[in-house]
């Protein structure tokens, strides 16, 4: 577990840009209707995009410069092997902040249900639409930190060569999957964007407008990332993958370890 102030340190810009781009993302459509490519209905909700909008763009963009370039893996997390390692692990404790943003909203929704009974209109849709983000961006970390699903069992057996050629396979087939995400969906994501398109519910969040343009954009980062850890990985030796992770057994061993001190000093 990380010292709580080295944790703080870690989670400061990811929280700062959280911040900023939750007022950015609200009153994204100020900013269509300032570069004049609001429709009537835009125009006639919201005015053009002002200093504070601004403002808070601004902040948003120096947080993730300088959390991208501050950030570090910890324990349990593999090292940093290239700049878009620390991208991803980036956007994944901005993750880690939205995931207690959905706990925070479920939480409200069942005091003001059941203890005040006054249920809110917006709860649901919010939790939605935050663990929306969280399953998307959670794929670039899973990609950063090899996490996602693979079978090594005939992996394993080949020689480095051929499981270089595999490397290349499965990264070309993610590239080409997110190729046609993007060939099909870029122009019904971008008009919904624009449009700033809403959810029709009470509450009405643009759930249609960002979710559709978060598709596209992690689809991309996650091909981005694997060519990246194919590039970084390409020197390195044959790999074997055991059926259990070395590095849990170690952590087993520590916890163990400490609980024997405690009862003994007890």
């Amino acid at each position: 577990m990380q010292p709580p102030i080295r944790f703080a340190k870690d989670m400061l810009w990811p929280l700062i840009f959280t911040g900023a781009m939750i007022w950015v993302i609200w009153y994204f459509p100020r900013f269509i209707v300032a570069m004049g490519k609001a429709n009537d209905n835009l125009n006639s909700k919201y005015q053009t995009a002002g200093l504070i909008d601004y403002l808070f763009a601004l902040v948003a963009i120096v947080a993730l410069v300088m959390g991208v370039a501050s950030a570090r893996s910890t324990k349990g997390e593999i090292e940093l092997r290239s700049k878009f390692d620390k991208f991803a692990l980036f956007l994944c404790r901005v993750t880690m902040l939205l995931l207690l943003g959905v706990v925070g909203v479920m939480f409200f929704e069942v005091v003001a249900r059941y203890v005040f009974e006054k249920p809110t209109l917006w709860a649901n849709e919010m939790s939605l639409w935050l663990a929306g983000f969280i399953y998307l961006l959670a794929g670039v970390y899973a990609m950063q930190q090899r996490s996602h699903i693979s079978i090594f069992l005939v992996y394993d057996q080949m020689p480095r060569w051929l499981q270089r050629g595999c490397d290349v396979l499965s990264t070309t087939l993610i590239f080409l999957f997110a190729f046609f995400i993007f060939w099909g969906g870029w122009t019904e994501a971008s008009e919904k964007f624009m449009r700033w398109e809403t959810f029709g519910t009470a509450f009405d969040p643009p759930l249609p407008a960002t979710m559709k343009i978060m598709v596209i954009f992690t689809a991309f980062m996650v091909a981005v990332q694997a060519i990246a850890n194919l590039i970084v990985d390409w020197s390195r030796g044959p790999e074997s993958h055991g059926v259990v992770d070395e590095s849990e057994i170690e952590e087993m061993i520590e916890s163990a370890q400490h609980q024997f001190d405690q009862s003994k000093r007890s």
